[in-house]
């Protein structure tokens, strides 16, 4: 079976808490670990979108509207929908790890980190698709 799932490929979440979400693959396990026997990613995505920016708003507000709030998390295979986009965000791959799952503190930092790398690329006006929520 070929490997769809690699390090920055785009997907959905289906299920949970996230679903309707875009993710990006940080990470892909297709044999599972001993704690995951299943096939799984860790992905980074983003739980709120940035609002709408007009040219009359002043900058305070541009910068408090373009906000992003990420979150990552482990997820099955099954509960995710590739799609034909990638994003090439070689950064990401150093800031989260499965070790970043065992320590509170730890996660909050990766997410810090994955906030500002987000936030850069949506500022730059890169990937403007992937910042905008799904409308069904």
């Amino acid at each position: 079976m070929p490997k769809v799932y690699k390090p920055g490929k785009v997907a959905i979440v289906l299920q949970g808490r996230q679903a309707g979400k875009k993710v990006v693959v940080i990470k892909q396990l297709d044999e599972g670990t001993k704690e995951r026997p299943y096939p799984h990613a860790i992905v980074a995505g983003v739980e709120r979108y940035p609002l709408k920016v007009t040219k009359r708003m002043g900058a305070k507000k541009v910068a408090k509207r373009s906000k992003v709030k990420p979150f990552i998390k482990v997820v099955n295979y099954s509960h995710l929908f590739p799609t034909r986009y990638a994003l090439e965000l070689e950064s990401l791959k150093g800031v989260v790890s499965s070790e970043t799952f065992k320590e509170p503190s730890q996660r909050e930092d990766s997410k810090k980190q994955i906030k500002k790398l987000l936030e850069d690329r949506y500022t730059s006006g890169k990937n403007k698709w992937f910042f905008q929520p799904l409308k069904f």
